[in-house]
């Protein structure tokens, strides 16, 4: 299967691209500015599996315009897209008193307006297939979080796309779940979540300890796979057993 993975250049979009690979699937992956890590990750790639298909492309997956233009592209090249991973994603956190216009905008931008271009542009090739996969990443954060009004109203927003692609289209074998991560380690929760959310989750995680990145990559995996062709529509809590954030 072909895999389009948005925010694909670090983190978690990163560690879905190279999982995708190693299961022998060719992926296509954006990335908004850092073409450097994006060309690493490529590399990478190639590492894992030579004779796979890895292309970054450069795509502002708030603006509808590079999102068509991205999409043709890659249907140029993969021909078909059959996996859909929602995964580019900002945060810009604020208490909601002084959250400014630019810092809403920006993530709801990013976080949720993107996601349904993206959605919105591939549905059309995969209905022609009969054949579709969306998986979005969304967070904790979707049942609110402090200082994160912006963040927590976007991804709840994800979840209600989610679910509606799955009604609209499920009788057309397209599939639409969405991942609820947890605290992952990655550059994002690391430079920008608070010290008190970090003590929070270590002391309050049934788990005792934050998500590793390829635990959350092969749910996306089996979320793709045969397995999971009666899942639609739902909401899979990857959290180690602490589904709110402070």
């Amino acid at each position: 299967m072909n895999y389009f993975v948005s925010g694909g250049s670090r983190g978690i979009g990163a560690e879905i691209v190279r999982n995708a690979i190693k299961d022998g699937h060719d992926v296509a992956f954006t990335y908004v500015s850092n073409e450097s890590k994006a060309a690493e990750v490529v590399a990478e790639c190639k590492g894992l599996r030579a004779e796979g298909k890895c292309i970054a492309y450069r795509m502002d997956v708030r603006d509808p315009a590079s999102v068509e233009e991205v999409g043709d592209a890659v249907l140029d090249e993969f021909e078909d897209i059959h996996v859909v991973v929602n995964n580019a994603a900002i945060t810009r956190d604020n208490l909601c008193v002084s959250m400014t216009d630019e810092e809403w905008s920006d993530v709801i931008a990013t976080n949720l307006s993107g996601p349904f271009y993206v959605t919105r542009y591939f549905l059309s090739s995969m209905l022609g297939n009969r054949f579709g996969r969306f998986i979005n990443i969304s967070s904790v954060s979707s049942s609110g979080a402090t200082g994160q009004a912006n963040y927590a109203a976007a991804k709840a927003g994800l979840h209600g796309l989610t679910k509606t692609i799955s009604k609209e289209y499920g009788k057309k074998n397209i599939h639409a779940n969405v991942i609820v991560a947890g605290y992952f380690g990655t550059d994002m929760t690391r430079e920008q979540m608070s010290e008190h959310n970090k003590v929070f989750w270590d002391r309050y995680c049934p788990a005792g300890r934050i998500g590793e990145l390829s635990e959350l990559s092969q749910v996306v995996a089996f979320l793709a796979s045969e397995g999971a062709t009666y899942l639609n529509g739902q909401e899979i809590w990857l959290t180690g057993g602490l589904n709110y954030a402070p």
